[in-house]
């Protein structure tokens, strides 16, 4: 193992959507750089099959939010692509992305990082390895970028349902092919976009299939007159409260109420959580190709026991409920996300670590894509000394404040711990970044 001397290079963990968006503004602003990624392509969860196995993706994955959301604003989607792409037209984009900008020798492949420390002199020691030969070397950087995503480890059910089941058992991340369901009888537990998609899927070759949930979500459709549906009310010059309005008189036109087609009624307004997007799970309901079921109370063998008392014969069971939020390389003492919750500035800098820096940590009522774009362009300016962060004290007033909003307004749950308005996120960073010019002008 060497370790190099103190250096002014950055380091860039994680070459998946948000990495490659970070790495391409570092690239443009000649910032020196090193970006490594654990697997053997660029685009991270888009990748199906991928050769580090974080991926989360399945044959017949599609995005659930418009090209046009989410492509980087200066690199659109091709427009021979349908308004919501396969997954492998989007690994493949990602791939354009990079050689069209012309950075990927700037991404060393096959390479993990395997911890993070900071230095007493303030510069971070980064271990990497890698995967041909598997020899290890230290390296020292003036600052590091964390993209290493927040949807690969998965979270089960805690605590576990009580008794214990005789058939298969998975959470999302390892599902891959609708063929795995093929002839059985399965229960997927969760309301999310992933157990909506696979339960769809389950319903076009399983014998039975049941969708158990124990909290009613607003299922919103990807169309509305003609047009994506995400792509309606999205100015942030329009207050909160007259979108929510909107949004919720559109729904009702285009769904009407969740009962109807046997789903739980939602304990919260539409916009309180992070909405379910789906195009075929509400026509499958209605021709009873999946039945809805209530929290599941009991696994007994090969019986599934729901809340309402009603028992099904199961053979697999697929856990759509999430993940944690971890970051294998830091020691946790040091950095970690308890119930999914780390407290940042505008979801970037961290308070107490100067020079720790994420991207693509946040969840946009939106694509993640152009958000990445965005604070990678902001984190490119702070290191040329081009935008000063506010004092301390007023970053966690900043912080504190948003928390504050976010957990008002979101139903409480593992999953809104980092939430954002797609459209709100980018009109304040916008206008930070005219006060941290200042700032740094001033200085």
């Amino acid at each position: 193992m060497t370790a190099s001397r103190s250096s002014s290079r950055v380091c860039l963990i994680g070459a998946g959507s948000s990495g490659i968006a970070a790495a391409k503004a570092l690239f443009e602003a000649k910032i020196p750089f090193d970006c490594f990624e654990t697997s053997d392509r660029v685009g991270g969860n888009w990748v199906f099959g991928n050769a580090n196995g974080m991926s989360s993706a399945y044959e017949g994955l599609y995005i659930n939010t418009s090209r046009e959301r989410m492509a980087y604003s200066d690199f659109p989607m091709p427009r021979s692509y349908p308004d919501f792409p396969h997954h492998t037209q989007i690994a493949s984009y990602f791939e354009a992305y990079v050689d069209h900008f012309g950075f990927r020798k700037t991404i060393q492949l096959q390479t993990s990082v395997t911890r993070v420390t900071k230095e007493p002199d303030g510069q971070w020691r980064v271990r990497v390895r890698r995967a041909s030969g598997g020899e290890e070397d230290e390296r020292s950087y003036s600052a590091v970028l964390v993209a290493n995503g927040h949807h690969w480890d998965p979270l089960l059910p805690d605590p576990p349902f009580p008794g214990s089941f005789a058939g298969r058992e998975l959470h999302a991340h390892r599902y891959k092919s609708k063929d795995e369901l093929r002839g059985k009888r399965v229960v997927v537990v969760g309301m999310g976009n992933s157990a909506m998609d696979i339960a769809v899927e389950s319903s076009e070759v399983a014998e039975r299939t049941f969708l158990s949930g124990r909290r009613g979500v607003h299922v919103i459709p990807k169309y509305a007159f003609g047009r994506p549906i995400d792509q309606f009310f999205t100015s942030a010059r329009l207050p909160w409260a007259v979108r929510q309005r909107m949004g919720e008189a559109l729904q009702r036109l285009a769904v009407g109420d969740m009962e109807r087609y046997g789903l739980p009624r939602p304990d919260h307004r539409l916009g309180e959580a992070h909405p379910t997007i789906s195009g075929r799970i509400l026509d499958r309901l209605t021709h009873g190709a999946i039945t809805p079921k209530p929290n599941i109370a009991e696994l007994a063998g090969d019986r599934v026991r729901f809340t309402d008392g009603t028992v099904e014969v199961a053979d697999v069971v697929v856990y759509c409920t999430g993940y944690k939020v971890t970051f294998p390389f830091f020691d946790p003492s040091f950095v970690s996300a308890k119930d999914n919750d780390l407290p940042l500035f505008m979801r970037v800098f961290h308070p107490e670590h100067e020079g720790l820096v994420f991207i693509g940590l946040l969840q946009p009522l939106g694509a993640i894509m152009p958000l990445a774009e965005a604070q990678g362009k902001w984190i490119a300016r702070w290191l040329l000394g081009d935008y000063a962060l506010p004092p301390a004290r007023e970053m966690r007033a900043h912080m504190e404040d948003e928390r504050r909003h976010m957990f008002a307004r979101y139903v409480k749950s593992k999953r809104h711990t980092m939430q954002v308005d797609f459209d709100d996120y980018l009109l304040e960073l916008e206008r930070e970044l005219r006060r941290g010019a200042k700032r740094a002008r001033t200085r």
